[in-house]
């Protein structure tokens, strides 16, 4: 018999291989290693189970990391367990990119390993194993729902690069998600250096390419007005040369999508910023997860 106070035990799925299993406010914090057909890679995702996942089902808020991150950033720094306690809320959270012996990499910090920015690569050498929009869109979702107690109802969060890619994975999979949050998003990565050099690179010279994932693009064409949650801190060193959240805004009141774009005095890039507002953003999806769907 399962206590109170006493994290529920839970198998592990076949298929999967458990790397970490910690006991966290009354749930598991794990972390799993499992070969990926997207990436043609192992992959690794941290899975926070909360305590009511042992008397069903929950919904499941899927966080993608930022540049260089895995998954180990987010689940040692967000303080999110306590959150998804809370709210009876599973949390996945993937690695950034393809890792390992035989995956294309770069010098640079924002290309290569660590720096999948959610596309699916179209040019070599990247194209055989940066396909993480397939994955993070496709792939993770039904291994969750499959082997974990886990129920259909999805929302998606993420910092930075996966700011952009849980924007960019909402919009482009209408219906798919509940809720969508971001905090410092690179907004337009067609308009940020990064960006740039990340396509270019993964998809080619020609900028139509890119269009499918950037967010202010994206908005001027979506058939689902999904609201759009996102904290932006103003100390933030990326600000002005990589997030540009006035874009988002532009884009935003151009096309009316619904926008709730929240500054920040003092914030800067860091997880002190990402922990500070992680509370709200998870009680966000929680609201929207345990709504009854309109009709």
């Amino acid at each position: 018999m399962t206590s109170a106070s006493t994290p529920f035990g839970f198998a592990v799925p076949a298929g999967l291989q458990r790397l970490e299993h910690r006991a966290s406010f009354g749930g598991w914090q794990d972390v799993y290693q499992h070969d990926s057909s997207a990436t043609g890679t192992s992959m690794r995702f941290g899975i926070y189970l909360p305590p009511q996942a042992a008397h069903g089902p929950c919904p499941v808020l899927y966080w993608l990391s930022g540049l260089t991150c895995t998954e180990q950033n987010f689940i040692i720094k967000a303080g999110v367990q306590r959150y998804a306690a809370e709210h009876g809320l599973i949390v996945v959270a993937p690695d950034t990119s393809p890792r390992g012996e035989g995956v294309a990499d770069a010098e640079s910090y924002d290309l290569g390993q660590g720096a999948g920015f959610y596309v699916d690569a179209t040019v070599a050498p990247w194209a055989p194993h940066f396909r993480m929009q397939t994955y993070v869109a496709e792939e993770l979702p039904a291994l969750v729902e499959a082997l974990f107690p886990a129920n259909d109802r999805r929302s998606i969060s993420g910092h930075s690069m996966g700011g952009h890619g849980a924007l960019v994975t909402a919009l482009r999979h209408p219906g798919r998600y509940r809720s969508v949050s971001a905090l410092a998003p690179i907004s337009s990565p067609m308009q940020s250096a990064s960006g740039q050099g990340a396509f270019s690179a993964y998809l080619g010279a020609d900028r139509e390419t890119w269009k499918p994932y950037d967010a202010c693009e994206l908005i001027a064409h979506a058939t689902e007005r999904l609201p759009l949650r996102v904290d932006q801190g103003l100390d933030d060193e990326f600000i002005d040369r990589s997030l540009r959240p006035e874009l988002l805004r532009a884009a935003c009141e151009k096309a009316g999508h619904p926008l709730d774009l929240r500054l920040h005095a003092g914030y800067d890039h860091s997880y002190y910023f990402v922990a500070s507002f992680m509370g709200e953003h998870v009680a966000h999806h929680a609201a929207a997860l345990k709504a009854s769907p309109s009709l």
